[in-house]
């Protein structure tokens, strides 16, 4: 077993969860990251991780397949001995259009990768984590979930159900020893916003960003370091908390 701390990273190849993988390297944990496709920037993550002195595993895997989260599990504990920490980041953002206008095939893909994974995710740790008696799981949700704009239904939705669902498993493992918490990103610039901004066009994505009291976009490093924060004893009376990192933002 590592002497070192461990963390699994869902979709942590790009955005949020690479800047995240990285972190905590630096932080000396031992990393595995998942990721759907991008095979090259995944291996530029290990490298990453690798380069600040800590172990690094990249699972080829989609969240949405059923039988993934026992795999995902199974692969940390045999790299690592021990996972400390689950972050929940991977998700997908639909097609930016009214509910009444979306397919019920595009809102079964979100609830599906933004939600029930997370959900598959938690049930696959936890009772590792109960033996521990320890554990963090972060979910990365999103400031949406307050904002409520038209155009982003199935993604709100998901997302204030993963807040549900970090509250609810808050409650049921705290005395375990296990802490639940989310965070909210405001508009991140990632792969995903930028996809959405092309969407939505240039006037309604320029009305977003000037809407952010501090007139900029977050940086994924900016959400990591929160997830550090909470993943650290610093934090070890936070629990079921739902944290706002949006420049000051609407639900912030």
């Amino acid at each position: 077993m590592s002497k070192n701390k461990s963390i699994v990273v869902t979709g942590g190849s790009r955005g949020i969860g690479r800047a995240i993988a990285i972190e905590f390297a630096n932080q000396d944990y031992d990393v595995l990251i998942t990721y759907l496709s991008n095979g090259i920037a995944a291996q530029e993550v290990l490298e990453a991780i690798e380069a600040a002195g800590a172990k690094g595993v990249a699972i080829k895997a989609d969240t949405c397949d059923k039988t993934s989260a026992g795999k995902i599990i199974e692969c940390a504990l045999n790299a690592f001995g021990k996972i400390d920490v689950l972050v929940n980041n991977a998700g997908i953002s639909p097609p930016k259009e009214f509910l009444v206008d979306q397919t019920v095939e595009d809102w079964d893909a979100t609830m599906d990768a933004n939600l029930s994974s997370a959900f598959r995710m938690v049930k696959a740790v936890i009772p590792h984590m109960r033996k521990q008696a320890s554990g963090n799981i972060i979910n990365i949700s999103s400031n949406v979930t307050r904002r409520l704009a038209p155009n982003f239904g199935p993604y709100a939705v998901s997302k204030a159900g993963l807040e549900a669902l970090t509250q609810v498993l808050s409650k049921e493992e705290a005395s375990h020893g296990i802490r639940v918490n989310a965070i909210a990103p405001g508009f991140i610039e990632t792969d995903m916003l930028r996809n959405a901004f092309n969407e939505l066009g240039e006037a309604k994505a320029r009305e977003y960003e000037e809407s952010i009291p501090m007139k900029r976009l977050g940086r994924p490093e900016e959400i990591a370091n929160m997830v550090a924060v909470l993943a650290s004893n610093t934090s070890s009376f936070v629990t079921g908390q739902v944290i706002y990192v949006n420049g000051g933002g609407p639900g912030g």
